[in-house]
């Protein structure tokens, strides 16, 4: 079968196409081959150094315009200052500057610094240009920077830093007419912070600081007159009290005025088991303790102090010196002063004083309608006290105090026959401590002796004890021990005097800030010396206070008191339950 003729075409076109290229080939082949020769461009370590400028392919014509060298443009200092740098004008990727450098594209390096921000290149920052009178900025705080000096306040009193901003943070602002930011507005006294928010805030007068109180409170005693026979009675007592205390930078003024009356509704009887009563009839008593401390800054280690003391009370009851068949009590006053001095020599401190007393009592109105006198039981007292103490450390100053006096009667000798004029004194030690405002206080113990100018009485003397100690076991509870020692003058024949000892144990317990718990143990010993008497006295109080705001307080009040004496028949027992308001201000 023949092939047709476009089948005969197609075919030979094919044969003369693989010819024609069978040509090329051979005539290709004829032809010499070379190799690169080795040349010193090869080794030139600039770039396009592996040829020569005018072998260049891409080597320029005369129409172009020539570059000052032909060598390809440098690449930017990293070192050179961005500000200063100058920057090439934008061309395409296609042609090039007519400089004929190849333009760069992003930001340099620490480009966007200013003369505030990081720099990556460590470079010197440049410094503002200051208008002419222009005051210098402030350097801005950063790490070691020192802390900003301490500025005075613009108030009354004692330079005062600045608080923390973590005291004032999220916090009601103030008015600015109660925080004195008024311009025109006198300066606004700064108040001392207050702990206790239902704490009286008292009144200024001047530059005294006023805080008055009154309290008022009935209930009923079961045994006002502490016989061995309890008598009761329905019982109201009234309590004022004040406190002055000055404001001043140097100098210091105090005044601590408290005193209280007692009154019952019932009499007692005037006889007991046909013997004249042991008690008074009119068992209303009075009592009030004040004094007036002042303090005088001569420097900075010297300072002169001065005490003005009064104090107005009766005999307690239940005592052996209240005489027989009394219409009431009788009042004594006892005031005195004390002048002395307080020196500073680094740690070591000196504090000295002279004291002059005075006891004096009213006469004894008896149920007969008859008057004694009382004048045996008035004296003098002259004396010193002297205190040397050395701070060892902060919060813990260890001391030594000795004091002496000289007690002169009115009277010789007293309704029994007794020379009672004395001297005595005592010496003790103890320390004084602080440690991180929980445990605060003193304690001391020493020595007291006494010796009476009539021979029949023997020397009064005795182990002592003083302190007082506050522990603030938590936010809501605080501790307090207290302890003291006196010497009391007595009228029983033979006595010499009555060595007293007072221990007490006081816990506060707040449920809330409005509501406090008191609880109060007392336990004391009367030793009657020459007369082996011995009288324990015990005492279990506690109070419970709802304060409604700062200024009234309401007060219950629950105790139970028992006299333990050697003695038959001078025991006895007391309850006495109160309720109460106080009005403070």
């Amino acid at each position: 079968m023949g092939s047709s003729p476009g089948t005969s075409r197609s075919k030979r076109a094919h044969f003369l196409r693989a010819a024609l290229l069978c040509f090329v080939l051979t005539a290709l082949g004829s032809a010499p081959a070379a190799a690169q020769s080795l040349t010193p461009d090869l080794f030139n370590p600039n770039r396009g150094g592996f040829a020569a400028p005018d072998t260049l392919p891409t080597r320029r014509t005369a129409g172009m315009p020539q570059a000052p060298s032909d060598a390809l443009p440098a690449l930017p200092d990293p070192s050179a200052d961005p500000r200063k740098r100058q920057q090439a004008p934008a061309t395409s990727r296609v042609s090039q500057s007519p400089t004929g450098q190849v333009p760069t594209y992003g930001l340099p390096a620490a480009n966007g610094a200013s003369g505030s921000g990081y720099d990556s290149l460590n470079r010197k920052r440049l410094q503002p240009k200051l208008y002419p009178g222009q005051p210098k900025p402030k350097r801005p705080l950063g790490p070691g920077s020192p802390p900003p000096p301490a500025t005075p306040a613009t108030t009354l009193g004692p330079p005062r830093i600045a608080p923390p901003p973590s005291e004032t943070a999220h916090k009601t602002p103030l008015a600015p007419a109660m925080a004195g930011n008024v311009p025109g507005q006198p300066l606004r006294r700064r108040l001392k912070a207050d702990d206790d928010a239902f704490g009286a805030v008292g009144d200024y007068a001047g530059s005294f600081l006023i805080k008055g109180g009154l309290e008022l409170s009935a209930g009923y005693d079961t045994n006002p007159a502490r016989l061995n026979k309890p008598v009761g009675s329905p019982a109201y007592v009234v309590a004022p009290d004040l406190l002055v205390m000055s404001d001043w930078e140097r100098h210091a003024l105090v005044a601590d005025l408290r005193g209280s009356f007692s009154g019952y509704t019932n009499t007692m009887p005037a006889t007991i088991d046909g013997f004249a009563s042991p008690s008074p009839v009119e068992i209303d008593r009075p009592d009030f303790t004040g004094h007036v401390d002042g303090r005088i800054d001569v420097d900075r280690d010297l300072k002169l102090t001065s005490q003005l003391r009064l104090r107005l009370a009766t005999d307690n009851p239940g005592s052996p010196n209240v005489q027989a068949g009394l219409q009431k009590y009788p009042v004594y006053a006892a005031y005195g002063t004390t002048i002395g001095f307080d020196q500073t020599f680094n740690r070591f401190q000196v504090a000295a004083g002279a004291t002059v007393d005075r006891t004096a009592y009213t006469d004894s109105k008896l149920t007969d309608g008859s008057i004694s006198s009382n004048g045996d039981r008035d004296f003098n007292q002259y004396g010193g006290v002297g205190r040397f103490s050395y701070e060892l450390k902060p919060g813990l100053k260890p001391f030594v105090e000795i004091q002496g006096d000289t007690r002169i009667h009115d009277q010789a000798a007293d309704r029994n026959g007794y020379l009672r004029d004395s001297n005595g004194g005592y010496a003790k030690v103890g320390s004084s401590f602080e440690f991180s405002r929980i445990l605060t206080g003193e304690v001391s113990v020493g020595y007291s002796a006494r010796n009476y100018t009539d021979p029949r009485l023997s020397q009064l003397s005795g182990f002592l004890t003083a302190g007082s100690l506050v522990w603030n076991a938590s936010g809501l509870t605080t501790v307090k021990l207290f302890t003291d020692t006196q010497i009391a003058e007595t009228t029983i024949a033979g006595s010499s005097g009555v060595l007293v000892r007072t221990y007490s144990a006081e816990v506060d317990h707040d449920f809330r800030r409005w509501l406090t718990a008191v609880g109060k143990f007392t336990y004391g010993t009367l030793d009657y010396q020459g007369q082996n008497r011995n009288d324990k006295t015990y005492s279990f109080e506690s109070n419970l206070i709802y304060k409604l705001n700062r200024n009234i307080w309401v007060k219950g009040t629950l105790r139970h008191d028992i006299l333990d004496s050697n003695q038959a028949g001078s025991s006895s027992q007391a309850t006495v339950v109160m309720l109460g308001v106080r009005l403070q201000n």
